[in-house]
């Protein structure tokens, strides 16, 4: 479990990335938190950095959108999800809980992850 930051810090709209390896992007998508692998599947780019609409993050590089609440890609260019981790508050405080594995392997045959948010 990582530490965020405090739950008034982070206001509905905004998003903060977490300099875990790999990176960990967190969410405030109105009111609701999600926290997703940083770093876009179709290029190496920052999601943190993207715009936020409603359960939607899009890449700020090509314009690629994932599904905040399944890591799932909505549209090209991005085809491969990014992974996503349980968010907890306590007291007031926000914590990400990374999950191990990839929540869609690479190649087949490879392990599942259990991902989630919020």
């Amino acid at each position: 479990m990582i530490p965020v930051c405090r739950l008034d810090e982070l206001p509905a709209g905004e998003s903060v990335r977490l300099d875990t390896t790999p990176p960990i992007a967190v969410f405030n998508a109105d009111g609701a938190l999600y926290a997703i692998d940083d770093t876009c599947s179709h290029q190496d780019a920052s999601l943190a950095a993207g715009w936020l609409e409603g359960c939607l993050v899009e890449c700020p590089l090509h314009a690629a959108s994932f599904d905040l609440r399944t890591g799932q890609p909505t549209c090209l260019p991005a085809r491969r999800p990014v992974r996503t981790h349980r968010v907890s508050v306590v007291d007031g405080m926000v914590h990400v809980h990374v999950t191990g594995a990839p929540s869609v392997p690479a190649e087949a045959g490879a392990a599942t992850g259990e991902g989630s948010a919020a």
